[in-house]
């Protein structure tokens, strides 16, 4: 049985002390379901397709349909460096007039305007996964704290790399995007931590696979004596695992990677991935729905949010605190912090 979702934090900790895991969660409070005035909030992800956006997806759907009146229409653009196309339709959502929009910026810079437009006509706006530069005060933001899970990880591949150290690199995805940039700060922070490990440099995906089984590929080419690899998103790690599958280095080349599609678990399983940073998605679609209707039901305004982040191995897989991240159901309603 998965244990209450309102228990996550206590168990998390003391599950986590256990098998080794690392994991943040926080928050209180609750939104009343008396009001059923309808609610129309349109969500939109960086982009759809990936595993990750599809569980924000499913929490966003799952809080609606727990609360009476509420609908929420999901769309996105294809790749997440379209941020015109992103911008055209979040544009586009304020000007059919919806109620709410919660929102994944797939810049940081271009999409503040669009947070600062919308809550002008009275649009009731949530960030989740990326905010924007700067982030307006009544606009909420509900998020992983990329840098701290980024440390996380430079911590643990320095434990899968080992004492003697070496050189390692990083495949990020798309720069200026926030959480790509708030990943690649905290993994060079984390890594001052173990001087033995050696950064030779940032390549990017642009959250596409092949790009990133290229610039892995040359990486390895390159550097025939590099010990790791930090792949900071889903397309990252799987086209980092396969280039070094491809230059028969897999194993030998400790991957860390971000996020947990079904591709990347069989990485860790496989003993091709040393461990994975699983964000909480579905939380982010639950909380950021959750919170725009507290906004539009005056019952209170929500605050910043961590939505907890935790680190996947093979040996813990099975821990249900982890299981949680990777295979996220829709329960009973849960307390979400509105102030």
């Amino acid at each position: 049985m998965r244990p209450h979702r309102l228990l996550a934090p206590v168990i998390a900790l003391l599950a986590c002390v256990a098998s080794g895991c690392a994991v943040v969660k926080d928050h209180k409070a609750k939104i009343s379901l008396e009001n059923t005035a309808p609610i129309h909030i349109a969500v939109i992800p960086k982009s759809v397709g990936l595993d990750y956006w599809s569980k924000v997806h499913a929490g966003a759907t799952c809080a609606a349909g727990q609360m009476p009146g509420v609908s929420v229409t999901w769309n996105g653009v294809t790749d997440e460096t379209d941020v015109v196309g992103q911008l055209n339709l979040l544009n586009n959502y304020i000007a059919t007039g919806v109620n709410g929009l919660v929102y994944a910026a797939t810049d940081a810079t271009a999409m503040n305007e669009v947070s600062t437009g919308a809550t002008k006509a009275g649009i009731k706006v949530v960030s989740i996964d990326s905010g924007t530069t700067p982030q307006p005060s009544n606009v909420p933001l509900i998020e992983t704290n990329n840098i701290s899970a980024a440390e996380l990880a430079a911590s643990q591949l320095a434990k899968a790399v080992g004492p003697g150290g070496g050189k390692v690199a990083i495949i990020a995805f798309h720069a200026g995007s926030q959480t790509n940039d708030q990943r690649v700060q905290g993994f060079e922070q984390g890594l001052k931590r173990f001087p033995k490990l050696h950064l030779i440099g940032v390549q990017y995906s642009q959250n596409d696979y092949n790009t990133a089984l290229t610039v892995t590929a040359n990486i390895l080419t390159a550097n025939p004596d590099l010990k790791g690899i930090f792949a900071a998103n889903e397309a990252s790690d799987i086209g980092a695992v396969e280039a070094t599958r491809i230059a028969h280095r897999a194993g030998k080349v400790k991957i860390i990677g971000w996020d947990t599609s079904p591709d990347e678990i069989s990485g860790v399983k496989e003993g091709l991935v040393a461990g994975l940073i699983s964000q909480d998605p579905f939380r982010m679609g639950y909380d950021g729905v959750r919170g725009a209707v507290a906004l539009l039901r005056h019952q209170g305004n929500p605050s910043n949010e961590n939505t907890g982040a935790v680190m996947v191995t093979k040996s813990n897989l099975n821990n249900p605190v982890v299981r949680q991240f990777i295979t996220p159901r829709c329960g009973p309603p849960r307390q979400v912090d509105v102030g």
